[in-house]
C-alpha cells in the first residue's frame, strides 16, 4: 500500500489524489449576487448536507490552487449572504460545466451558459429553472481554513425555500431517485451519472439490532467464496436461525444437490455450499443464505 505523508506534496498533487479518491461527490451550483446586484452562477463539488433541523448545506468555493485567488462566488456572499443551490442532472451538466469558465467579474455565467434565471421567493440571487430542484439559502457562517493556495471556505447555508419540479417525483410525492437523474463529480473531468441500472438498496439496521459478523462462525468469517459484502449482508440479521430451521434448508433443492454430490467430501461441501449461499444472498434470500452456511 502506497503511504503519503501529504506534507511532501504540493497543493496540486494532494487535490488530484484527494479528488479521484473521496467521490463521488454532490455538485452544488450555486446562484450569487454582489451588492451591486451582479449575477453570478458556479458549480462547487465540495459540497453536502450537514444538518436538517435546522436544515443546511455546506459548501467551499477553494482558493485558487494554481495562484491563491479567490472566486466571486465567495466574494459576492461576503457582501450578500444569500444564495440559492441548484442541483445538477444530467440533462443540464454540459452546461453546467461551461459556467464554470473563469468569467471576469460582472459577467453573467446564465446567459453564457444558456440556463434560464427565475426570480427567487425569499432571496436575492436567481434560481436556474431547468434545476429539479432549487433551494433558497440564508448564509449563516462563511468559515476560512486558511489563507494559502487551495484553502477551503466553509459557506454554511441554511435552507429556507426549496422547489421541486414536479416531474420527478413519484406517486407519494416523494423524490423518485430514478427519475431525478443525478450527477456526481468525480476526479480530472471525470463525472458519473445515477441511473436506473446502477441503483441498488442496502438495508438499514436503525430499527433492528444486526447479530454481527462476529457471530458467524470462523470458517464463514474466513470463507473464500463470499466477500465483505455478503458477510456483511448475513451479519444484518437479526437473529441466527434455530437449528430446526437450518435442518429444514436440507430439503431445498439446490441444497440437496450439492449435499448429495459432495458426501465424504467436506472441503468441496463448505465451497460449494457457500457459493449457493452467495448466489442466494444475490437473489436477496438473505435468510435462506445464512442457514445455508451454518449446515453441518
Amino acid at each position: 500500500m502506497l503511504t503519503i505523508n501529504v506534507s511532501e506534496l504540493s497543493p496540486a498533487q494532494l487535490q488530484n489524489y484527494m479528488q479521484y479518491a473521496i467521490a463521488p461527490r454532490p455538485i452544488c451550483f450555486a446562484s450569487t449576487v454582489d451588492a451591486a446586484g451582479n449575477i453570478n452562477l458556479s458549480p462547487f463539488s465540495f459540497f453536502n448536507m450537514f444538518s436538517t433541523n435546522p436544515p443546511v448545506c455546506v459548501f467551499s468555493p477553494a482558493r485558487r490552487v494554481r495562484d491563491n485567488t479567490t472566486k466571486h462566488t465567495l466574494e459576492n456572499i461576503l457582501e450578500v449572504r444569500e444564495c440559492v443551490i441548484n442541483i445538477v442532472n444530467y440533462d443540464m451538466v454540459q452546461q453546467m460545466s461551461l459556467s464554470s469558465t473563469e468569467y471576469a467579474k460582472g459577467v453573467n455565467e446564465f446567459e453564457k451558459a444558456g440556463f434560464t434565471m427565475q426570480a427567487s421567493q425569499l432571496v436575492q440571487p436567481p434560481r436556474v429553472m431547468e434545476a429539479p430542484v432549487q433551494m433558497e439559502c440564508l448564509v449563516t457562517q462563511v468559515i476560512s481554513l486558511g489563507d494559502q493556495a487551495g484553502a477551503g471556505n466553509l459557506i454554511v447555508a441554511e435552507v429556507k425555500l426549496m422547489h421541486i419540479n414536479e416531474e420527478i417525483l413519484d406517486e407519494s410525492g416523494k423524490i423518485d431517485q430514478e427519475k431525478i437523474d443525478l450527477v456526481a463529480r468525480l476526479g480530472g473531468d471525470w463525472y458519473c451519472r445515477v441511473t436506473p441500472d446502477n441503483l441498488f438498496k442496502v438495508a438499514k439496521p436503525l430499527t433492528t439490532l444486526g447479530i454481527g459478523v462476529d457471530a458467524l462462525p470462523h470458517e464463514v468469517r474466513n470463507s473464500r467464496e463470499l466477500s465483505g459484502n455478503d458477510l456483511g449482508m448475513l451479519g444484518n440479521v437479526e437473529q441466527l436461525p434455530t437449528p430446526e430451521e437450518i435442518d429444514d434448508m436440507r430439503s431445498d433443492a439446490a441444497v440437496k444437490e450439492v449435499l448429495d454430490a459432495t458426501i465424504g467430501d467436506a472441503s468441496t461441501r463448505m465451497r460449494e455450499l457457500h457459493g449457493l449461499a452467495k448466489e442466494f444472498l444475490r437473489q436477496g434470500r438473505v435468510s435462506d443464505a445464512l442457514k445455508i452456511v451454518l449446515l453441518d
